[in-house]
């Protein structure tokens, strides 16, 4: 999605965030993310960030955790604008999160918020503001040839000539977006340091969880 806002530098982007911690859930610049605002914390934080620049930063949620609150996070997320938005008249919200850049976490801030607020450092992900930036590098033809293969496996049903409409960077950030690994995973791909990377990981992360299905099948001798 084109913002009617774009940012065409990081320093352009604010210092402070809100964030939405939310296990499995991840943000990708240009990606979208629908959500579904219910709690009254960050409900607040939605009403709030309207009033200001429109961004929260989602991030995942450590699996290690180990029941702390607030729950330790992983360093590195992505913040999204608010690109959709709607009332229910039950007191939620429906947003979309358009992805912008992603941040690393410098500190967390104390203060009247009942939701998270940190000072974040987009430094290092300058690229994330370039529409198709890395495109070039990706090996297209081989991510698709193992989505196919997964899909099969997984007796997923896929708009494959929406996928072959697809430009590269959506196609790789979307697929990205709704795989269905665990936290480690998706964060390896929040993290990798370029498009072509990311495709590379999807990849590698499709073929691992299918030579497992393998291993744990019967064999019939």
């Amino acid at each position: 999605m084109t913002l009617n806002h774009p940012y065409s530098d990081i320093r352009e982007l604010p210092e402070i965030i809100p964030v939405f911690p939310l296990a499995g859930a991840v943000l990708l610049p240009r990606g979208e993310l629908p959500l579904n605002i219910f709690e009254p914390r960050y409900v607040q934080m939605v009403d709030e960030a309207l009033t200001a620049d429109r961004l929260i930063g989602m991030i995942q949620p450590l699996p290690s955790g180990n029941g702390a609150t607030p729950p330790p996070l992983y360093q590195i997320g992505c913040a999204g604008r608010i690109t959709r938005f709607a009332e229910t008249g039950d007191d939620r919200y429906l947003i979309t999160l358009t992805g912008v850049s992603r941040f690393r976490i410098v500190e967390e801030l104390t203060g009247a918020a009942p939701y998270r607020r940190f000072r974040v450092d987009y430094s290092g992900f300058g690229a994330d503001l370039l529409p198709g930036a890395g495109e070039n590098a990706v090996d297209r033809e081989s991510m698709i040839s193992m989505l196919r293969t997964f899909a099969e496996s997984s007796k997923l049903e896929v708009d494959w000539a929406s996928i072959d409409a697809a430009p590269t960077e959506t196609l790789v950030n979307a697929l990205a977006m709704m795989s269905p690994f665990g936290s480690n995973e998706k964060q390896a791909l929040v993290e990798a340091i370029d498009l072509k990377t990311r495709a590379e990981t999807l990849v590698a992360l499709a073929k691992l969880d299918l030579a497992e299905r393998d291993d744990v099948r019967p064999q019939w001798h």
